[in-house]
């Protein structure tokens, strides 16, 4: 049996762990070390395990990680959510479809400071959909409206999967994270453009509000965002600036959060023990699933199997845009079935090497890869964001939940064209640094 093989055998081993519920963690590593141990024995599994774990363990830019988890996690326990939708709701509110384009507006600033899609879903469903269904909004529309919003956690920075991606790809994590933000930008633009055509043309999704607001009221709300919009300055703009690394932006991000908390009278020690608990927490998950994800690795690059796969595909006969296509609708069916996470540590080893080939910069192909990790997010089975928002609004069908988001895939599909027809929307702010 060709290493090539083996390695293919792998990868199928390792979907057949993940599809009988196997944690990711353990699906990834258990083909990782039996194919080590068949190519090379048990000792080059010993100093494989021993490299892998020891370096990447204690590697200084995967405290990245933690410190900005730290940082979400503070801003929630602070309310900061409820007072970003306030404002939103005050200046936008009376609007036709307002409460909806404040959600987004919300989710918008929120993934600012959390990085978490997850998080800004759960938030904003609480706080939302309620505002929206005793408004009279559809359930669908407004459901929809939440999860699609809480996509933007990971786009926006900072950005867990932005991080993962340049740990995998050995890309400056900073330039990827600053990348996402004219995209996140024009996606939030997006996501209000799909609201406004839905309600024009569907007036039932949305009732008439007649709430106005003061301007008095109004201008008052916006001392609630300032907070948000300091933070995101000096974590972002310190980084853009160059003075400071994305790991010590993270450090200064969560020290700022603990002042934030403490300034709007939210941090106790049982909140901060809370806050470090969950940090903790998903950081344990997130680097068993790097760590094994490493292990995989190790193992695909004993069997050549990424390299020969590049050179498959680079060397066929058609436009470079049928190949991206080919994997936009991989990464469609992988997002259907599997979680986001998994699919950037399994295929972005095998990916990336193709992507170099064809003479793509790796760091247009992260954000690229981020959006379409979005649209994952929300599609039917496994769309994260809909089962988080279910979970947070116990009284939501899943159902509805997914087609009400299905009106936002067509947004995410223009930016992802527009990414490729425009790729300096994502790479002019990272190349002037």
């Amino acid at each position: 049996m060709s290493v090539e093989v083996l390695g293919l055998l792998g990868i199928i081993l390792m979907f057949v762990l993940m599809f009988l519920r196997v944690p990711i963690a353990i699906s990834l590593i258990v083909p990782g070390l039996l194919g080590v141990l068949y190519i090379r024995g048990w000792a080059s599994i010993e100093a494989a395990l021993e490299s892998i774990i020891w370096t990447h363990s204690f590697s200084y830019t995967f405290s990245t990680i933690p410190m900005f988890l730290l940082m979400g996690e503070l801003l929630f326990i602070s309310g900061i959510s409820t007072d970003l939708y306030d404002t939103f709701r005050k200046w936008l509110g009376h609007f036709k479809g307002g409460l909806a384009t404040s959600t987004i507006g919300a989710s918008a600033l929120f993934a600012a400071a959390s990085g978490s899609s997850v998080a800004s879903t759960g938030t904003m469903g609480v706080i939302a959909s309620k505002e929206m269904r005793s408004s009279g909004y559809n359930d669908k529309f407004s459901s929809g409206t939440i999860a699609a919003g809480g996509t933007l956690g990971i786009l926006i920075p900072p950005s867990g999967a932005f991080i993962i991606y340049g740990i995998l790809t050995e890309q400056s994590i900073g330039k990827l994270l600053i990348a996402g933000i004219m995209p996140g930008i024009i996606l939030t633009l997006l996501f209000i453009i799909t609201i406004y055509i839905s309600v024009r043309f569907q007036p039932a999704l949305a009732p008439d509000n007649p709430i106005k607001y003061s301007w008095k009221e109004r201008f008052l709300s916006i001392k609630s965002t300032i907070w948000i919009i300091v933070l995101f300055a000096i974590v972002i703009g310190g980084m853009y600036a160059g003075w400071f690394s994305p790991t010590e932006a993270a450090g200064i991000g969560a020290a700022v959060s603990v002042i934030l908390a403490f300034i709007k009278r939210k941090l106790t020690f049982k909140t901060l023990v809370l806050a470090l608990e969950r940090t903790v927490k998903t950081t344990g998950f997130i680097f068993a699933i790097i760590i094994g994800a490493f292990v995989l690795n190790y193992f695909l690059a004993l069997t050549g199997l990424p390299e020969v796969l590049a050179s498959f595909i680079s060397s066929l006969d058609v436009p470079w845009w049928v190949i991206m296509l080919m994997i936009l609708i991989m990464y469609f069916i992988l997002g259907a079935v599997m979680d986001s996470l998994a699919m950037i540590v399994i295929t972005i080893p095998i990916i990336s090497p193709i992507i170099q080939a064809l003479g793509f910069d790796l760091i247009w192909f992260g954000v690229w890869i981020v959006v379409i990790i979005e649209l994952a997010l929300i599609t039917p089975p496994v769309g994260m964001n809909c089962f988080v928002l279910k979970g947070a609004v116990p009284d939501l069908k899943l159902e509805d939940i997914f087609k009400g988001a299905a009106r936002f895939i067509v947004p995410i599909l223009v930016l992802l064209v527009l990414l490729v027809m425009f790729p300096s929307i994502a790479l002019w702010l990272p190349y002037n640094m």
